[in-house]
């Protein structure tokens, strides 16, 4: 069995760049996901951003996910329940406006870190983009550009955390999908597993490690790369034991942003992908996140077409 791929980034600033950028070549394309070492979050910020999630859990949290289970019977199910998700989470705007200030019940300190936390990933989010491009051999800049529409990316933060499940077997944590958006990144618990991505009709542990962050590939930038690389279906696995931490940050084109494969990738390929608004990709993808990706790219295509006696879609 091939190891997940895990990259050290400071070796991008030595004799082991071409080696290093080999490596996040291969795990896009085999992968759609990676793990990072050494990518420039400060072990005291993360440090820091666990011990306040984890707070938070316990303090606001916890007591309402228990009812919550309690109140559906969760706990005595005989059968597999298909509908519904093992996880207490919600969801934190960064760009291109910030909620956090109108969120209940976040202390003074949580707001501030999550903030620095979110500039910090914004910053290793936008980097990425530009290997990605590297590797593609795309101008430098091009997934930014195309990632920001009129007012710039969407960037937001789900705040996720995975309680002891009595019926594992029965109950997914998260069932399994891929992510609709850009670049993910996740900052995710180094002690309880769960993670899993399907690789080859297998399912594999994403390993969980300290100080880690975790990169995988969204929809879009397999549409703008022309399918080079791939989102991946990924879930997440109830544990019986141990609540598991998961920060997941999505880097997102803007909802005005115009998808579709680069020009520069198909001087010497078919193009496979249609063309589309993020939005409107959006707006499809949120009542079939579950269901297969290509119903999706099918779907936008179909909507290609019956607009294409309306002019060109507008630009900024």
């Amino acid at each position: 069995m091939e190891n997940f791929p895990v990259i050290d980034l400071s070796k991008l600033n030595g004799e082991e760049r071409s080696a290093t950028m080999e490596k996040i070549k291969d795990a896009c394309e085999n992968w759609g996901f990676f793990e990072l070492l050494n990518h420039g979050l400060s072990h005291e910020l993360l440090d820091t951003v666990e011990r306040v999630n984890k707070e938070h859990y316990r303090r606001c949290m916890e007591q309402r996910f228990k009812e919550m289970v309690k109140s559906k019977g969760l706990e005595a199910v005989q059968s597999e329940i298909g509908d519904l998700d093992w996880e207490s989470t919600f969801h934190v705007k960064h760009l291109p406006e910030s909620n956090i200030s109108e969120i209940p019940d976040l202390e003074e300190e949580y707001r501030k870190v999550m903030k620095e936390f979110a500039k910090d990933l914004e910053k290793l989010a936008e980097l990425l983009l530009d290997l990605l491009c590297e590797n593609l051999g795309l101008e430098k800049g091009y997934l930014k550009k195309v990632f920001y529409g009129s007012k710039g990316p969407n960037f937001g933060t789900k705040v996720g955390n995975y309680p002891p499940c009595p019926k594992p077997d029965l109950i997914k944590g998260l069932r399994p999908h891929t992510d609709a958006g850009g670049i993910i990144l996740l900052f995710q618990d180094d002690k309880v597993s769960g993670l899993q991505l399907l690789k080859d009709g297998k399912w594999i542990d994403v390993p969980p490690m300290k100080h880690s962050i975790v990169i995988n590939l969204g929809d879009q930038l397999e549409v703008i790369t022309n399918g080079k690389y791939k989102s991946v279906l990924h879930r997440v696995i109830a544990q019986r034991d141990g609540t598991r931490m998961s920060i997941a940050s999505f880097y997102n084109p803007g909802s005005d942003a115009v998808i579709s494969p680069a020009p520069a990738l198909l001087e010497k390929e078919a193009q496979l992908y249609p063309k589309f608004v993020f939005e409107n990709y959006m707006k499809h993808y949120i009542g079939l996140k579950f269901q297969a990706k290509e119903p999706k790219f099918i779907a936008m295509k179909a909507m290609e077409e019956s607009t294409v006696n309306l002019g060109p879609i507008a630009t900024v």
